[in-house]
Formats: structure tokens, C-alpha cells, sequence
């Protein structure tokens, strides 16, 4: 692990990147943030639990804030006092994982039916 404090990126860079690789992100009170929406609780502690395996795979840890339906999550690094190449790696990961249809995609994977039951997470349009 990297004891040398790494660069943390001034606000307009924050904002470009976020408008060019993460566009459902935003940057406020100093972190990179997003919220995602789920069906139900059950959703809710499935994204939670996804955030909670990649941050701790990564050894960078965000900030959750969670509800009956959504779940927020928020990335600034504590170290470095602020947003720094490792929160958008992490912030990609996240994105790549709990945003995945399989089922747009073809393949094996035919994704989660379309009946409310089974509802996970609310996807973007």
C-alpha cells in the first residue's frame, strides 16, 4: 500500500471527468457522488452489500447513505482530502456492477424478469 499522498484533482477537472466517464455521478460538498435506486429493500441491501465487496477488494472506502429505495454513495479519499484517481476507479467499478443489464447485452445471461417481484434495481433509461 502506497504511503505517498496522492494527487487530488481541482474542481473543474472533478466536474469534466464526471461529465465524460461518469455521467450519473456528481460532485458535491467535496465528494463524487450517486444515488442508485432499487425496488425494494431487498435491492437496497444487494447494492449496499455489492459497494461493500468492490471498497474492500479496492481497500477504498466510501461513505453509504441508504433507504427503503435507494442507496447513495459517496467517494472522497479520507487520505488525500479529497477526489483522487482512486475514486474514480472505484466510482467505474461500482458503475460497471451494479448498473449491469445483463439482458441488454445477449448472451447466457437473460437478466432479472420483468415481474415486480423480482424487481433489483431501478435502471436508468
Amino acid at each position: 500500500m502506497s504511503q505517498a499522498r496522492e494527487a487530488v484533482f481541482d474542481e473543474a477537472t472533478v466536474e469534466r471527468r464526471l461529465k465524460e466517464e461518469l455521467p450519473q455521478w456528481r460532485l458535491e460538498d467535496g465528494w463524487i457522488r450517486r444515488t442508485y435506486k432499487t425496488a425494494s429493500w431487498k435491492g437496497t441491501l444487494m447494492v449496499i452489500n455489492t459497494v461493500g465487496h468492490l471498497a474492500e477488494a479496492a481497500w477504498h472506502h466510501p461513505d453509504l447513505t441508504a433507504s427503503y429505495a435507494w442507496v447513495e454513495v459517496r467517494l472522497m479519499n479520507h487520505a488525500a482530502k479529497g477526489i483522487t484517481e482512486k475514486d474514480f476507479a472505484l466510482a467505474r467499478k461500482i458503475e460497471e456492477v451494479v448498473a449491469w443489464q445483463p439482458g441488454t447485452e445477449g448472451g447466457g445471461l437473460e437478466g432479472t424478469p420483468t415481474d415486480p417481484r423480482f424487481a433489483y434495481i431501478k435502471y436508468e433509461k
